[in-house]
């Protein structure tokens, strides 16, 4: 329990600094979340080509798949930076 306002000052900064930590292992996670849907997309698009016999409409799907995986990956690390920014900012 609290005693003083100056204890109570120092909870209040230490639960802050926890919070921003908090909050940036979520951004880590969130930009890992980003890569491995990044990396699914683009191997499915690798593999497919392996696994089924080659047709004009599969070429537009591999290559759309691979699109979206570094399309996916982009998004999640220009979020990354932007959040991590408003993270640094608030603090």
């Amino acid at each position: 329990m609290v005693s003083s306002p100056a204890e109570a000052e120092v909870v209040v900064a230490l639960t802050d600094r926890l919070a921003l930590g908090r909050s940036n292992l979520a951004n880590e996670r969130t930009l890992l979340a980003y890569v491995r849907t990044a990396l699914a997309l683009a191997a499915t698009g690798a593999a497919l080509p392996k696994l089924v016999a080659s047709h004009p409409v599969l070429v537009v799907i591999i290559w759309t798949l691979v699109g979206l995986g570094v399309a996916t990956a982009g998004i999640g690390i220009r979020r990354f930076f932007l959040v991590r920014r408003q993270i640094s900012d608030a603090s």
